[in-house]
């Protein structure tokens, strides 16, 4: 289901390139994400479990002539050229930083980029969590490079993609949400090391639906609270480095070692390196979980996980903590936790089959009275990564 108004693709000046065009355009379609557990352990090298849902954006690409790339989107119904001979240096805090972001990335990895329109369309909800943001990043990529004569590998496309949100756009997110965009699977999680960037395709429980409810909480990821969290990490790092010759990254920690030497670590920096060690082991007991059909379990490492964000990384709100309390009341909820970068957007839940219509009139009809703000519920289902659609 759409959850923006329907625009107009073109006005009526494009009518003419899109018949022009309209035999040899080519499709791409990109996935969102939600994840499962494994909260802000990506760019500190560590495990993540997302899965790639049934929300995506679309690019139709339209090739043209006057070493001009154009980005238009019909969820904002404008559109943005960039020239390729001359082009822009700086982020502008607009839609369009993300395709543009891409374009440069590719351009300065060595590939020659073809002058072309590119009609962006999405059902990811903006601001929710769900990586928006990374599902026009992989989707431009696809198109761009549809025409090169060195097709870059999935691992390279998530690795530049990445480098445009980090590089350009100004957020310092890791890689999880690119690289499930390109590699996620039908009916599967992806348990992903995102130091090796190896990774394992999981088959999700039969026994319990993956449900979404968004707060309608905007975050945005590029603001400061991101940044610093990781900020906060890396002086972890820094500073544990002193007494733990050898770690690189607080993946390199087991709990018990972060225990002995959280003397030399303010309190804050403390808790935020508590979270990320604990994650990584609530991650890799989830796969464990998953493997050997203990949907319980792995509900349990949910709930702890919603725990440990909420209290020792503060990245969750008091609309994510109520609606997960919420969620928690249904029977036949197995676990529910914020997902995300945090500061609002979505849950994620694992509700039994037969439960959920009880599970969203229920949570829908508390969180609106409690908030006056009416939630959108989505039940997904996991699904192949980004495709050129024939």
């Amino acid at each position: 289901m759409l959850r923006y108004p329907t625009l107009p693709r073109y006005g009526t000046d494009f009518i003419a390139t899109r018949v022009v065009y309209l035999n040899i355009v080519k499709k791409f379609r990109a996935p969102g994400r939600v994840n499962l557990i494994g909260e802000h352990t990506d760019y500190n090298d560590g495990f993540v479990m997302p899965v790639a849902i049934n929300f995506s954006t679309f690019v139709d690409y339209y090739p043209s002539t006057d070493r001009t790339l154009r980005f238009h989107s019909d969820n904002f119904n404008e559109e943005v050229s960039f020239d390729l001979d001359n082009p822009l240096k700086e982020a502008r805090g607009h839609w369009s930083d993300y395709p543009i972001g891409v374009a440069l990335m590719l351009m300065r990895a060595g590939f020659q980029l073809e002058a072309a329109r590119l009609v962006i369309s999405s059902d990811v909800p903006i601001g929710s969590g769900l990586s928006s943001s990374a599902a026009i990043e992989v989707a431009t990529a696809l198109a761009l490079t549809s025409n090169s004569t060195s097709v870059p590998d999935r691992t390279e496309l998530a690795k530049l993609c990445r480098k445009a949100e980090n590089e350009f756009v100004g957020a310092r997110v890791g890689i999880m949400d690119q690289f499930v965009s390109l590699c996620g699977a039908q009916d599967s999680a992806l348990l992903l090391d995102c130091r090796s960037l190896e990774f394992k395709l999981l088959p999700l429980a039969t026994d319990a639906q993956l449900v979404i409810c968004n707060t309608m909480v905007k975050h945005a990821l590029a603001s400061g609270a991101y940044n610093e969290r990781r900020a906060q990490c890396e002086e972890g790092v820094r500073r544990l480095s002193t007494v733990l010759p050898g770690i690189e990254a607080l993946r390199d920690l087991t709990s018990t070692e972060l225990e002995q030497h959280k003397d030399v670590l303010p309190e804050v920096v403390y808790r935020r390196c508590r979270h990320i060690v604990t994650e990584n082991e609530r991650v890799l007991g989830a796969g464990e979980a998953l493997v050997g059909g203990d949907t319980r379990k792995f509900g349990e490492l949910m709930n702890a996980s919603h725990e440990s964000l909420r209290n020792d990384f503060e990245v969750s709100c008091e609309e994510l903590d109520l609606m997960v309390g919420f969620a928690r009341e249904v029977d036949g909820v197995l676990g529910a936790r914020m997902t995300g970068g945090g500061f609002g957007g979505c849950t994620v839940n694992l509700v039994a089959p037969g439960q959920v219509e009880e599970f969203e009139a229920f949570v829908a009809g508390r969180y609106e009275e409690a908030t006056k703000l009416k939630p959108e519920i989505y039940v997904c289902s996991a699904v192949n990564g980004a495709e050129e659609m024939k």
